[in-house]
């Protein structure tokens, strides 16, 4: 037995430890660590495979692009072979990394509610197709690991209280404090079901088709390793942990980020980065910054954070002309130490989460921007606080279309405006998330609300890859327009060390009216001064102000133009953004 092998053991053990402290378990620790090891065929572990601490898995050239499998579709073809064609044909020399969301056989939720984590839902196609991307994109999936669907075999053997899944879910009885439960739904939280053994209430986070697992079982643990092992098999590299800052409960507490939640992460990581090192893993916690960030524990959990408060930041910014708060956010944040970094993005299948912005935006802000965005054709979605009173939770648009205008009303410069928010995001610290149809600048969708019935439909339009390819064409389409914007910009990010989603960054004091901010190379040979004129009309920048080195030469990368340095100012046009560089490549 090798010394990796036993440090790998004794690590695990701990893990589970902290996890089932205070737990009646059937196992010890030690027999479970030893399962959970073999399920990941770590059996014999090497020294040359202990995980290097504090290792970027990633640098300036990854981009990943957020889509459904069958965002793009064909009548002659399952959807993830369009989707691979698509990417082939629009985007391989800008984009390397594809988070297709959940792919798997489900009841609702638009993929959220798995039936069943094992096989590829048929109606996209099959493992062959998801192998297939991998084999050119790096893959990145999500394990829906708080919950499951109601109509999963797992549930199924819940209710006649016999076979696998049985013992799977979170139940409560009337002595359970549920008064500071935090959730993000409107819905009643627990469904009673009626079983082979009674009436039992499932706990149910987000709706009553997804029930909620109990990890105080180690069982539940075990068959997500095996899932995990299964994905990686497959190709997957990049683990969205959806929803689990709800993994644990604890009766009287809020059962959002509790401890042996981030202890679950820790011991996911630990397996994940001895079975394949350069795998990673994401957590989706759309709460507010300051717990986002306990994510990242000791840079021991997870490698990189959802960047949820920059969406709500970035669109007020945008629509005000102020980028008082964003600016205060970015010098509030700490820099990513090695082996993690952020997952900024500013569009998703979801919508913009307004609990990010909470202690970031006053409530006056909160309300002028949820009244924008539904003068734009926007819709919100609410949660429900201890008490019964709602609040919102997110507002639902396609940020095509939340960035028509400004609070003074739509106007003509919304793509300006649009392609301005993604220099912003390309540019900042941390790795880039592109949502698919922001990448195609798709509008509202208000047919597949009606037909759904759900607001995040607005967001989800699912193209007919003959018709997008007509519009791709129309070289004077928006979505002709926004994809050729998108691809020249990407084309200049992936060849630029400052802009490694771990190279230094400082927020530039340039006013309320320019958001600025410096980017140097990790080998401090390049500097970027990423300046944005964030309002709707003419500003000037002063050179003095961004202070550059008068000894080198300097070029807007956007443009490829030169900086004259012997010049006082220079103009910027509304929602211009320039790429200020020492040298034009690195």
């Amino acid at each position: 037995m090798s010394e990796a092998y036993t440090w790998l053991c004794e690590k695990v053990q701990h893990h589970l430890d902290v996890i089932y402290q205070g737990v009646d378990i059937p196992q010890s620790s030690e027999e479970i660590a030893k399962s959970l090891i073999t399920t990941m065929r770590l059996d014999e572990v090497s020294d040359r495979q202990v995980p290097v601490p504090h290792q970027n898995h990633w640098n300036e050239q990854d981009i990943i692009l957020i889509t459904y499998g069958d965002s793009i579709e064909s009548e002659t073809q399952n959807p993830l072979v369009t989707l691979h064609q698509f990417l082939n044909k629009y985007v391989k020399d800008t984009i390397n990394a594809v988070h297709i969301l959940p792919f798997f056989p489900y009841s609702s939720d638009d993929g959220f509610a798995v039936i069943d984590y094992s096989s590829v839902n048929e109606s996209l196609g099959n493992w062959l197709d998801v192998k297939s991307i991998s084999s050119n994109y790096r893959l990145m999936s999500d394990l829906v690991i708080n919950h499951c669907s109601s109509r999963s075999v797992w549930f199924d053997n819940f209710i006649k209280c016999e076979g696998t899944g049985s013992d799977f879910f979170f139940t409560v009885d009337d002595d359970y404090d549920i008064s500071n439960v935090v959730r993000p739904r409107t819905s009643e939280l627990l469904r009673e079901t009626k079983t082979e053994n009674g009436i039992k209430k499932v706990w149910c986070t987000f709706s009553h088709d997804q029930v909620d697992f109990d990890f105080q079982n180690p069982k539940v643990l075990e068959a997500f390793v095996s899932i995990i092992r299964q994905y990686l098999d497959h190709g997957v590299r990049i683990f969205r942990l959806d929803a689990v800052a709800f993994l644990w409960k604890k009766s009287g507490t809020t059962c959002i980020n509790l401890e042996k939640t981030h202890e679950v992460i820790r011991l996911l990581r630990t397996l994940i980065e001895y079975a394949q090192n350069d795998s990673i893993i994401i957590t989706e916690t759309n709460i507010p910054n300051r717990e986002n960030l306990t994510y990242f524990g000791n840079a021991n959990e997870a490698h990189a954070v959802y960047n949820f408060s920059l969406p709500p930041l970035l669109v007020n910014t945008l629509v005000t002309g102020d980028c008082t708060y964003l600016k205060n956010w970015q010098m509030s944040m700490p820099p990513a130490q090695n082996g993690t970094t952020y997952f900024n993005f500013i569009a998703s299948h979801d919508g913009i989460g307004l609990r990010p912005a909470e202690g970031l935006l006053d409530e006056k802000e909160i309300n002028t921007l949820v009244n924008t965005m539904q003068s734009f054709g926007g819709m919100v979605s609410w949660r429900t606080l201890p008490g019964g009173k709602q609040k919102p939770y997110e507002i639902n648009i396609a940020l095509f279309d939340a960035l028509k205008g400004t609070t003074k009303g739509p106007d003509n410069l919304g793509m300006e405006r649009f392609i301005c928010a993604h220099e912003i995001m390309f540019a900042l610290e941390g790795i880039p998330g592109l949502y698919v149809h922001s990448l195609l600048a798709t509008g509202n969708d208000y047919e597949r609300v009606t037909n759904t019935s759900q607001n995040r439909s607005i967001n989800r339009r699912r193209w007919d890859m003959s018709e997008l390819e007509d519009q791709l064409s129309n070289k004077d389409s928006q979505h002709a327009i926004a994809l050729q914007r998108m691809n020249h910009l990407l084309s200049i990010r992936i060849n630029q060390k400052a802009f490694h989603p771990n190279a230094t960054q400082f927020t530039l004091q340039l006013g309320t009216k320019l958001f600025g901010f410096w980017r140097q190379s990790i080998d401090r040979r390049q500097s970027i001064f990423c300046i944005s004129n964030i309002t709707d009309t003419q500003q000037t920048v002063v050179m003095s102000d961004i202070n550059l080195i008068g000894t080198d030469c300097w070029w807007d990368l956007i443009t490829g133009n030169e900086i004259i340095l012997d010049h006082s100012d220079f103009i910027l046009s509304p929602y211009q953004t320039v790429w200020i560089s020492n040298t034009r490549s690195m």
